[in-house]
């Protein structure tokens, strides 16, 4: 199977059928393409690819088309290929995104795994580092801190407790070791109280949040993946995926497809908060009068009187009385 790549511009057909008329696509989705195309995404990764694939046979996804369904997965909270494929076939705005025209099938979940086992490991962490790369770009690496956190994967077979076999020790002394051998803290470096108390808070606001954002909001809680090797492909996409949602809300103002949703929606909810606020204070100004009028009674003579003199007929809308 040779390397197949994404085309950038098409051609479109003179005749449109009705069937094949497309709808506008997702304004996020949109920003996030010219994003990619702007960084020169598609070239990277065909140049990276490459060697996966032989220079004859018959042509295979384009790789642009794999790692932007893996994408999806991140941004729509899709945690299994199976889900992904569905989306990507039922949505006109994501084939936008993967620049797949109508008549043309969609990567079903089969062919997704034999990608991800063709690609090795190493090509996973370029596309993390192309990620960084592009963020930097943008002057959102400013950090010189290094912080460490874990979090609970649910899996069929998951282990409640993970501890070394041949130390016992837990992921947190596990942790400590491997930072204290790669120089990142001292020896006998121990930090201050206020220092414990500024870490803890720097570490809820960005590690602990990018957790929610990767497992929660992402739909990488519960993996369904068999094998370390697996898993680690799979989690550094889903981490590229994450920091491409940082790099969009810094640019445009919202991190996911959805994001956009919320923001009309506190919109909304500002314009009728302020409409409330301006009548009540309108009401507040405006003085009321009540006027009570009496209404005589009438005597029992009177009444019979007033119902004898009612018509027996009742009256007609129409002119001729037919």
């Amino acid at each position: 199977m040779s390397l197949g790549k994404r085309e950038h511009e098409r051609q479109e057909s003179l005749c449109v059928e009705t069937r094949k008329l497309t709808a506008p696509g997702h304004h996020f989705y949109i920003r996030l393409n010219k994003l990619l195309r702007e960084a020169g995404f598609d070239a990277f990764l065909e140049e990276l690819c490459a060697p996966c694939y032989h220079e004859r046979g018959r042509k295979s996804i384009p790789p642009g088309v794999y790692f932007r369904m893996l994408m999806v997965g991140y941004f729509e909270g899709i945690d299994s290929q199976r889900g992904i494929a569905w989306r990507c076939a039922d949505s006109l705005s994501l084939r936008q995104f993967l620049g797949l025209p109508l008549e043309q099938q969609t990567p079903d979940h089969s062919r997704l795994t034999r990608i991800r086992d063709r690609f090795p490991r190493r090509v996973y962490e370029q596309v993390f580092q192309f990620i960084l790369e592009i963020m930097g770009q943008h002057d959102l690496l400013s950090g010189q801190a290094v912080g460490v956190d874990s979090t609970t994967l649910e899996a069929n077979a998951a282990m409640k407790s993970i501890v070394r076999k041949d130390s016992g020790e837990d992921w947190n002394a596990y942790a400590t070791g491997l930072m204290r051998e790669a120089g990142v803290i001292e020896e006998d470096e121990e930090p201050s109280d206020d220092e414990r108390r500024k870490f803890d808070q720097q570490r809820s606001e960005k590690v602990e949040r990018s957790f929610a954002h990767t497992c929660e909001t992402g739909g990488a809680r519960r993996i369904w993946l068999r094998g370390m090797e697996k898993i680690n492909k799979r989690y550094l996409l889903q981490g590229a995926s994450r920091n491409l949602g940082t790099l969009m809300r810094s640019l445009f103002g919202t991190g996911s497809p959805r994001g956009l949703q919320r923001a009309m929606a506190g919109l909304l909810g500002l314009c009728i908060a302020l409409v409330a606020r301006f009548n009540g204070a309108i009401r507040s100004r405006c003085q009321f009068t009540t006027f009570t009028h009496r209404i005589p009674t009438l005597s029992s003579t009177h009444q019979s009187h007033w119902h004898d003199r009612l018509p027996t007929k009742p009256k007609l809308g129409f002119s001729t009385g037919c």
